[in-house]
């Protein structure tokens, strides 16, 4: 019988630690979500281009599935997923907060984010987190 630890999870990469790295990127999911429905007032100030935060930000969550997820439709479902995400929090915001409005622009931000990251699986620097902590 294998032990647990060198049993491979076919969704994801095979890297030192994967399902630690899954979890990290589920909790940075969360506190986009939080952050993205928390009133201003209680988040530190973002200073710069608005719209270049949600790109960013969206790019590095779709950039962390891609190093992440091994197989090509747990990536496309991580992009519907993410597009959606950005889409429905931006919903979210003119229809549950007070302080907030939704942004059309803000939604196309966090779209273009994510398939900013998303491009990041057709490169080579798709597996620099699996070349850097092989399993």
């Amino acid at each position: 019988m294998t032990p647990a630890a060198d049993r491979h999870d076919p969704l994801l990469r095979p890297l030192r630690g994967a399902r630690f790295w899954l979890a990290l990127w589920l909790l940075a999911i969360g506190a986009t979500v939080a952050a993205s429905l928390l009133p201003p007032s209680e988040l530190p100030p973002v200073r710069g281009n608005d719209k270049l935060a949600h790109l960013v930000g969206y790019a590095l969550l779709m950039a962390m599935a891609v190093q992440i997820l091994q197989r090509r439709a747990a990536l496309v479902a991580a992009s519907v997923f993410l597009a959606l995400l950005g889409g429905g929090l931006e919903l979210a915001q003119g229809a549950w907060t007070a302080q907030r409005q939704a942004d059309p622009l803000d939604a196309l931000a966090n779209l273009l984010g994510v398939g900013l990251g998303a491009s990041l699986a057709l490169t080579r620097a798709a597996t620099w987190l699996q070349r850097l902590l092989p399993a």
